[in-house]
């Protein structure tokens, strides 16, 4: 009896003591995410990590976002996503809302819907600090000019025409080769040229800003609850001065996006009109019609680059390849070492590392190179080592009796590597050689990242315009699978001889 009186005293004191909150927080639903879609690799104003703690991603935009989440009662999550596939990612569903310095473009509203504009900005003209005569679009022709891939300031260059385009992947990229002298100047949007010009002691901003951006956010269409939210919440941020702080906090506020403010808040009932977007839907001939255009583009300004690197940077590779294997049987034992190291640096690290290496990382120790130099250098000495590996297997199955029978005869070494050993491994590694040229003829595709305009970028670039990347893709991988059946029709025809 004692014992149920205490059991029961115990339980009223617990019940007593213990608050009734974890109770109501197993009621509650949780918040609902907003999942929001940039490229943390972009760089600053926008999206970027923290140089102080690379753990924490922040940027204008990230601010944008955590208050636009308040506004909306739902929880902000970052998904990262490469910039240039923002837009196909969004319509997979991978996230709610494409938010990253998306420029509102006619081609660009035929797929998605876009928020009222959040931002107003132009594009910015940099040149090096001694350069003269550079002022406008005009003053480009003949010249060459870097920008962002995929960009506004890509087309408009493009509209221009005349210019030498060089896209990048990066921000940063397009100034390191301004200041190297790779290019004559840079065209940006004047966030990213405030944020990576104007501190550059090598660089300056010149001409008038050129060309009115908007940045808005992009949904997928089948979001229209979502569009008149994420509407209604960004007015309300207009009018309680919120975005405004954000930009000041970045040093990005200007007159243009306090005159757009002023006229949004102003005449809300314009908003639908700007963001409804009629899609047009295009045949099956239309599709057809497109890509019929896009064949001489790829063919006659993808394809020769493509051919030219991979056939230049294979024969470095082979005549590489040859010296490495000989210097690693036959040299002295430092000599072999050093080539034993090299081989297996190069097969052990990838190509996009050494190609980075060679373009960006070089221009620090004085040594500049072109992108085409760089992508034959890069792509030659990269299979110069896997070609050692062929030679030194097809040398070493040579029986070493042709070696001293040679010897025996009165040749050197040297004579006896020319005349009997060398020819014979070289027939017994046609095979593999020829399967590593197959390799590197589609790994060129690479070299598109040192702004290198070969088939593989020409196809992002017209895969961005309609956002038709399995159509345009098919015909790419068509036009690389005939370009590569003669080469093998070759190698066959010349292992049979």
């Amino acid at each position: 009896m004692e014992k149920s009186c205490f059991r029961r005293s115990l339980f009223i004191l617990l019940l007593v003591i213990l608050p009734p909150v974890p109770f109501a927080h197993a009621q509650q639903s949780p918040q609902k995410e907003m999942r929001w879609g940039g490229d943390s690799e972009g760089g600053a104003p926008y999206v970027f990590q923290d140089p102080k703690d690379p753990r924490r991603t922040i940027g204008f935009e990230v601010d944008i976002a955590a208050a636009l989440a308040a506004r909306l009662n739902r929880t902000p999550v970052f998904v990262q996503n490469q910039w240039d596939g923002l837009i196909p990612a969004l319509q997979r569903g991978n996230y709610d809302l494409a938010l990253n310095g998306l420029e509102v473009t006619e081609d660009r509203k035929t797929q998605i819907n876009f928020s009222i504009p959040y931002y107003v900005t132009t594009l910015q003209l940099s040149v090096r600090v001694e350069q003269e005569g550079i002022n406008s679009l005009a003053d480009l022709k003949g010249r060459t000019v870097g920008t962002l891939k995929y960009s506004l300031a890509q087309r408009v260059l493009e509209r221009e025409g005349g210019i030498r385009l060089r896209t990048y992947d990066g921000l940063i990229n397009a100034y390191q080769d301004l200041g190297f002298s790779r290019l004559d100047a840079v065209l940006n949007d004047y966030p990213i040229a405030v944020y990576y010009s104007r501190p550059n002691p090598k660089l300056k901003f010149a001409g008038p800003p050129i060309e009115r951006v908007l940045y808005a956010i992009g949904l997928r269409r089948e979001d229209a609850a979502l569009l008149n939210e994420v509407n209604a919440a960004l007015l309300e941020m207009m009018k309680a001065g919120e975005l405004r702080a954000i930009y000041e906090k970045w040093g990005l506020w200007n007159g243009e996006t306090e005159e757009m403010f002023r006229e949004m808040t102003a005449q809300p009932q314009a908003l639908e009109e700007f963001t409804r977007a009629i899609t047009a839907e295009r045949t099956w001939r239309d599709r057809l019609r497109q890509y019929a255009s896009y064949i001489p583009i790829l063919v006659f300004q993808g394809a020769p680059m493509t051919l030219l690197i991979s056939v230049a940077g294979m024969a470095l590779a082979v005549v590489f390849g040859l010296l490495l294997t000989l210097t690693n049987l036959y040299a002295p034992r430092p000599a072999a070492w050093l080539a034993r190291a090299y081989i297996e640096v190069f097969r052990g690290t990838p190509l996009l590392i050494q190609l980075y290496l060679i373009f960006y990382g070089l221009p620090n120790i004085g040594i500049k190179l072109t992108p085409l130099a760089a992508a034959i250098i890069g792509l030659g000495l990269n299979y110069a080592a896997y070609e050692a590996e062929n030679y030194r297997a097809g040398i070493q199955a040579i029986p070493k009796g042709q070696m001293e029978a040679a010897l025996s005869l009165g040749m050197t070494r040297r004579q006896a590597l020319q005349h009997v050993i060398v020819p014979q491994a070289m027939r017994l590694v046609i095979p593999p050689v020829t399967n590593d040229f197959i390799a590197l003829f589609k790994d060129s595709s690479i070299v598109s990242v040192i702004t290198m305009v070969e088939l593989t970028k020409i196809y992002g670039q017209l895969a961005s315009t309609y956002y038709d990347y399995i159509g345009v893709g098919l015909l790419t991988a068509a036009i690389y699978f005939l370009m590569g059946l003669p080469f093998v029709r070759l190698a066959r025809w010349v292992e049979a001889r």
